[in-house]
């Protein structure tokens, strides 16, 4: 039955149906500026929610009071407008009140977003049915209480394997973004153990090629012209197929050999749902186990989005490859594809084809006539011109990536995964590698604390002993040091609660890689003891009188304004220790987590101050004999005194649930 149906039931005339229906508008902007009283932009869908809900409990408790009347009609049209904006008022609040913290306070577009419930309803839909489908996964090879859920009942023959097959066979099931997380997971030696890494590194992506006739619409589509007219010829059988693109082979009109990457059709749409997904499951992790947020996973898998993300355009790729191969100093050994721009989009990608054999050929190399170690060598000083000169450097050197070419030079391939390096970050690797190399551990720890993020107070002289033992073990007498060494200070630096930022992350996860190919290609190769040797090179080459009066009188030169005001700041000092003495100034809630702490004992206590308040009333309103009478023998005055009642106590256990969850944490 609807509203104005009810109201005709109740005997009331048609003056107040239109009151009723008149009523609609004013609730709904009764809504919308309750929504900026409380500091927060909703959304049209939202907005009209509240209104609608405030709308129809003010008509029907306005008709429920009128049908007990003899005079139904003549405070109706007030009740129904002041029940009605009381009432869309009342929701707003309770949806803020229900909602996950900090849900509605996140800046939307308001009244300017369109809503389009259907469209959401299935992608909402969609990603429920995803997030239960890798659940179900999870628990069915005994991941479960990994994300806080419980493990399925069932006799699979995988429930007895070891934790690191489980997760890479759960992991494969899974398939699109999660077969990725585990391939970057594999190379975060600071995040998962070694076997557990060893495993992941087996993940390969079973995807089927995409079909033709989509491919060749998403081509056509971003060249804005057919294949065959951009290019002479074109392979359509895949070099390569991975989960977010493949590889052709295309010669263009000018004859020259190129290699194509397309996009997988609709992968974009794919990604995102899985993303939201990966973000719900982190979300719930965290919350959920202890180790969840103690790894800060929320922020793990955001850096993985947002690679992941940047990766779906191959415009970012093609950036990188033209800034690299830019960077290369003339007569180069290692050569960069050449990218043709005009023919590049987000979701195509046309480089030069190089022609070689990859490193893990050495029969290939061999009869090319070419030294393996000199190679190494040009290698191992290319990527490290790359991180501690240029700035921005082949994130992801594997033996796949790298290329021996027909004429004897190297060549990378694939930059879709690039690091970079500023000039703080600089100094700090330049300081860790010194550090490592002088076997310093106060300099290491001092290089690595400085551009990193404690995630609780660290001891520095537990820290410093724990280097020096690192050091002992990594770099004694006798023991050649290899990259693989960054793992264990990664997973030892994270121990103590040392949250190294992702850029350093990044280098170090590149040199490990870089020693991995570096080994392919020249087995037993010293990568350290080459590295010091390229270093020693680049300092006899820098440091000359010249270089070393110029970088004397530049130091010189900057710290004379310092010079400069060092006596009138000492006399400065001086003064006013003898005049006033000295004092000083603490600056309280100047750290975030003091003011969290701070800010949560206060809600609570007002929430409490709150839900007592309103209870005393609430009793008050019960206690009150007479007033309009609402239904039967329950006033309007009983009404709304339970109704209080009914809000002091949520109010009140919301208080108790808060302080129950700080004794359980």
């Amino acid at each position: 039955m609807t509203l104005p149906m009810l109201a005709a039931d109740q005997g009331l005339d048609s003056s107040s149906i239109v009151v009723i229906v008149a009523a609609l508008p004013v609730t709904l902007l009764v809504a919308w500026i309750a929504g900026r009283l409380l500091g927060v932009r909703r959304s049209v869908s939202l907005t009209v929610m509240s209104g609608l809900l405030g709308w129809a409990g003010g008509v029907i408790l306005s008709v429920l009071i009128a049908s007990d009347k003899s005079n139904a009609n003549s405070d109706f049209a007030r009740n129904a407008l002041l029940f009605s904006a009381f009432g869309a008022m009342s929701v707003s609040v309770w949806i803020e009140l229900l909602a996950r913290p900090g849900a509605l306070a996140r800046a939307q577009s308001g009244l300017t977003t369109i809503p389009r419930p259907m469209r959401s309803m299935r992608r909402r839909a969609t990603r429920v049915h995803r997030y239960a489908q890798i659940t179900r996964i999870a628990a069915h090879y005994g991941l479960g209480k990994q994300l806080g859920v419980n493990d399925a009942t069932d006799d699979s023959p995988a429930r007895g394997a070891p934790m690191a097959l489980r997760l890479r066979l759960a992991l494969e099931e899974c398939g699109g973004v999660f077969v990725k997380l585990g391939q970057v997971l594999a190379t975060r030696p600071d995040l998962v153990s070694a076997p557990i890494a060893e495993e992941l590194s087996k993940l390969q992506d079973h995807v089927r090629p995409a079909d033709e006739a989509d491919v060749r619409e998403c081509m056509a589509d971003e060249l804005r012209a057919p294949v065959d007219e951009v290019f002479a010829e074109f392979d359509w059988n895949p070099v390569a197929a991975a989960s977010i693109g493949q590889a052709y082979r295309a010669t263009l009109p000018t004859g020259e050999m190129v290699i194509v990457k397309v996009q997988r059709p609709g992968i974009a749409d794919a990604v995102e749902r899985d993303l939201d997904v990966l973000d719900e499951m982190a979300k719930a992790v965290e919350s959920r186990t202890s180790w969840g947020a103690e790894y800060g996973v929320r922020d793990i898998t955001g850096e993985f989005a947002e690679h992941l993300r940047e990766e779906l355009d191959y415009r970012g790729e093609a950036r990188n490859a033209v800034e690299i191969g830019a960077h290369l100093p003339v007569g180069s050994n290692v050569r960069v594809p050449k990218v043709h721009e005009e023919l590049t989009s987000s979701r195509v990608l046309v480089m030069e084809r190089l022609d070689g054999v990859s490193v893990r050929d050495h029969g290939a190399i061999d009869a090319l006539g070419v030294d393996r170690r000199v190679l190494a060598d040009e290698l191992l000083e290319t990527l490290l011109r790359q991180m501690l000169v240029d700035g921005r450097y082949h994130a992801d050197p594997h033996p796949g990536n790298v290329m021996v070419l027909s004429d004897g030079r190297l060549g990378l391939i694939d930059f879709g995964a690039t690091g970079v390096v500023d000039a703080l970050m600089q100094v700090a690797v330049r300081d860790v590698m010194l550090g490592l190399a002088t076997q310093d551990p106060e300099l290491l720890r001092r290089a690595m604390l400085d551009v990193a993020t404690l995630r609780r107070p660290v001891d520095d002289n537990e820290l410093e002993r724990a280097l020096a033992r690192f050091m002992a073990k990594h770099l004694s007498s006798g023991q050649p040091p290899g990259a693989a060494m960054f793992n264990d200070l990664l997973q030892m630096m994270f121990g103590f609660g040392v949250q190294l930022p992702a850029e350093l992350s990044t280098f170090f996860r590149a040199l490990v890689t870089l020693d991995g190919t570096l080994q392919t290609l020249a087995p037993d190769y010293d990568t350290i003891g080459s590295a010091e040797r390229i270093a020693r090179q680049w300092m006899r080459a820098s440091v000359t009188p010249d270089t070393f009066q110029t970088a004397a009188r530049d130091e010189l030169l900057r710290l004379v304004p310092t010079l400069r005001r060092l006596p009138r700041q000492i006399d400065r000092l001086l003064s006013t220790a003898e005049r006033d003495g000295l004092r000083a100034r603490v600056s309280l809630f100047s750290d975030d987590r003091d003011v969290a702490v701070v800010t949560r004992l206060t809600n609570r206590v007002v929430l409490a101050f709150l839900g007592g308040s309103v209870g005393v009333v609430s009793v008050g309103l019960i206690a009150i004999e007479g007033g309009p009478e609402l239904a039967g023998d329950t006033s309007l005055f009983g009404f709304f005194g339970y109704f209080g009642l009914f809000c002091a106590t949520v109010l009140v256990m919301r208080v108790l649930v808060g302080v129950l969850r700080d004794d359980s944490n």
